[in-house]
């Protein structure tokens, strides 16, 4: 597996989109969960850059604006003509008093609060406002950024769904796409069944999503990712790690899906452990792998804070992984019988 490698988003497209199969989350670059300076924050992108890495994503939430500020100083070192940019839509940054900023994961954020809004307007203000505060108009994907129960709640959701497709938010992204002011569409979600519904309500072209399809979640096998490979829509896999604990391994206080990981999966992660171990290789590199295997699956966007995170992240990208141990994952039933596996993609 090669980091350099690119691959199409999907072949249908008027402008094609390409991506590097190992990608570059830009969350941490908004100083989540810690700060840090600028200075890093630019060797981080350099260090990236300079690896192979040609696929950049992040989003307004991200710092409240810091992440796409400081990925715009590395847009002008970068090559535009080999780059890939997405950003997010339908969280709106506006101005207010301290005590009603909306730090959310991120510290040392600027005195701004989010207003969501999944509106025409609220989708049209909020691509124009990445434009500025990334510097350029060549985004190439714009996600629909948590438009899910999660985020809202089960009766919100049905909200934002009806701002969406009732009030022209849909409409903002495929005039967006037909005007060839970008080049894609698609959210950027946390669960795979808000994807496959909005798959029934319209066209997309990819979804980001985080998590969901890993070493310890494959449900998506079931109907999400074959609609997608029958309906040509790529995907893009954050949150590998299942939020840490895939990284970490069953460690205390190691977390799973943005919490304390629960008895069954601290035991299921140290089963996987000792697979890997039996073949020399680290979890954290079979983790970040395996959803490769699936082709539907485009890229993967593990996000870095220092220059050694990304060549952590490149080194474990390009671990060579036998074919023994996927076939040992799997008769420990520990992955499923049917989860294609990165052998099966070369």
């Amino acid at each position: 597996m090669t980091r350099a490698k690119t691959v199409l988003l999907n072949h249908r497209t008027k402008q094609p989109v390409r991506l590097s199969r190992l990608g570059f989350g830009c969350a941490p670059l908004g100083n989540l969960y810690r700060k840090i300076d600028d200075t890093q924050a630019q060797a981080t992108l350099d260090a990236a850059w300079d690896a192979g890495i040609q696929y950049f994503d992040t989003a307004p939430q991200y710092g409240l604006g810091r992440s796409e500020s400081r990925l715009a100083d590395a847009l002008t070192r970068f090559d535009a003509g080999t780059l890939t940019l997405s950003t997010k839509v339908g969280r709106l940054l506006e101005d207010c008093a301290i005590e009603d900023v909306t730090p959310e994961a991120f510290v040392d954020v600027p005195q701004k609060r989010i207003v969501f809004d999944y509106t025409y307007d609220g989708i049209m203000r909020s691509y124009t406002d990445s434009v500025a505060r990334l510097g350029t108009n060549k985004i190439d994907m714009l996600f629909l950024h948590d438009i899910d129960a999660g985020t809202h709640g089960t009766a919100g959701v049905e909200d934002k769904l009806r701002e969406l497709f009732s009030r022209g938010g849909y409409r903002a992204l495929t005039e967006l796409r037909d005007t060839g002011q970008i080049s894609a569409i698609g959210a950027g979600v946390n669960t795979w069944q808000i994807c496959e519904r909005l798959l029934g309500e319209a066209d997309f072209d990819g979804f980001l999503l985080a998590g969901r399809y890993t070493l310890l979640e494959q449900d998506p096998l079931d109907t999400f990712l074959p609609l997608c490979l029958k309906r040509d829509v790529g995907i893009i896999l954050g949150g590998p790690y299942n939020s840490g604990i895939l990284a970490t391994g069953a460690i205390d206080g190691a977390r799973f899906d943005y919490a304390p990981a629960p008895d069954d999966i601290m035991q299921r992660v140290r089963q996987l452990s000792e697979v890997c171990a039996d073949h020399n290789t680290p979890l954290i590199a079979t983790a970040l792998q395996f959803p490769l295997g699936h082709s539907a699956v485009k890229s993967v966007i593990p996000g870095a804070a220092t220059p050694h995170e990304v060549r952590q992240n490149v080194e474990i990208f390009e671990t060579a992984i036998s074919p023994a141990l996927w076939s040992d994952l799997k008769s420990h039933g520990l992955i499923r019988q049917d989860a294609p596996v990165p052998q099966d993609a070369t």
